[in-house]
């Protein structure tokens, strides 16, 4: 498998890993689909980054600085929203880096 098919798969792994919890709770449809197109396109950006760290760490900083638009907009709406997308990027972000690192690179 090529890599572009391998980080296609890791992204869309991480989408639905955040994105699942959110169906459960029966959130917007849209944010649905933001939150898995936000991390599907992580999955295709955070395995190629090279910054001269550990890709796990890589992962986890451009996740949360991606998520940081996302966080901003819906702050005013939802204050108690903030700490599970700033867990669920810390996470998501170290597991694209890890499964980036052993599978890509």
């Amino acid at each position: 498998m090529t890599n572009f098919l391998i980080a296609v798969l890791i992204g869309v792994v991480a989408g639905l890993i955040d994105v699942i919890p959110m169906i459960i709770m029966k959130l917007d449809r849209v944010a649905n689909i933001s939150a898995f197109v936000h991390y599907f396109a992580l999955g295709l950006i955070i395995p190629f980054v090279n910054w001269g760290m550990p890709l796990w760490i890589s992962g986890i900083i451009i996740s949360l600085l991606s998520a940081l638009p996302i966080m901003i907009i819906v702050y005013p709406k939802d204050k108690k929203s903030i700490i599970p997308m700033i867990i669920f990027a810390i996470i998501l972000g170290a597991g694209i880096g890890l499964a980036g690192a052993k599978f890509i690179g």
